[in-house]
């Protein structure tokens, strides 16, 4: 953090992030330069999409409080989520089969692309644009680094700026792709709830 800092005051960079950071290493290095005045992390490069949305566990809500930017790295889960691979099987080669480990849940996104191939025909938009734009709707999220190999790739890619969801929409998105509740969450929803209706969830 200190070689970080150095850079920074001497004006060889403007700002520095991390990337694919565990939530408590990140809060650890951003504690570390509060406490000794240090320049701290600007922004946090991380794996974020409709169907991988496990960052929202630890890492989302810390960005938030932290005031940390969130650049988001395979929006379109390898291509899975532009609906050109499906859930049979007997797909082509391509993005999808050359990552060395899996950045997305296949289930799920299959699921989510149920909802987003009648809601892409309904609004106009390609499948991609709708993945892409739901992304650009969440307010954590700063700005999503997308990998297009070709012009028209990139093309279709940057019209996802102009969709514009329908709060049902956004919700049954939210819906079909929401992660399933672990601990310690159910245990603090439950406490929650108790305390709101007056009862005692220890008694």
């Amino acid at each position: 953090m200190r070689v970080l800092d150095d850079l920074v005051r001497s004006g060889k960079i403007r700002y520095i992030g991390a990337s694919n950071f565990m939530a408590w290493h990140l809060m650890k290095a951003l504690a570390y330069s509060t406490y000794n005045n240090l320049e701290k992390f600007a922004s946090l490069q991380a794996n974020y999409s409709l169907d991988n949305r496990d960052l929202e566990r630890e890492i989302t809500p810390l960005l938030q409080d932290q005031k940390v930017g969130l650049l988001v790295w395979s929006p379109l889960s390898g291509g899975l989520l532009t609906g050109k691979y499906k859930r049979e099987g007997n797909n082509e080669k391509g993005r999808l089969n050359d990552f060395p480990f899996e950045p997305f849940h296949k289930e799920r996104a299959f699921d989510v692309l149920d909802v987003l191939f009648p809601m892409a025909e309904q609004k106009g938009f390609s499948v991609a644009q709708l993945a892409l734009a739901w992304l650009l709707h969440q307010p954590v999220v700063s700005s999503i680094i997308i990998g297009a190999t070709k012009m028209a790739q990139l093309q279709d890619n940057l019209k996802a700026i102009e969709v514009k969801f329908t709060p049902e929409e956004l919700k049954k998105l939210d819906t079909i792709s929401q992660l399933p509740v672990e601990y310690p969450k159910n245990v603090v929803d439950v406490m929650t709830a108790d305390r709101s209706s007056g009862q005692d969830f220890l008694s």
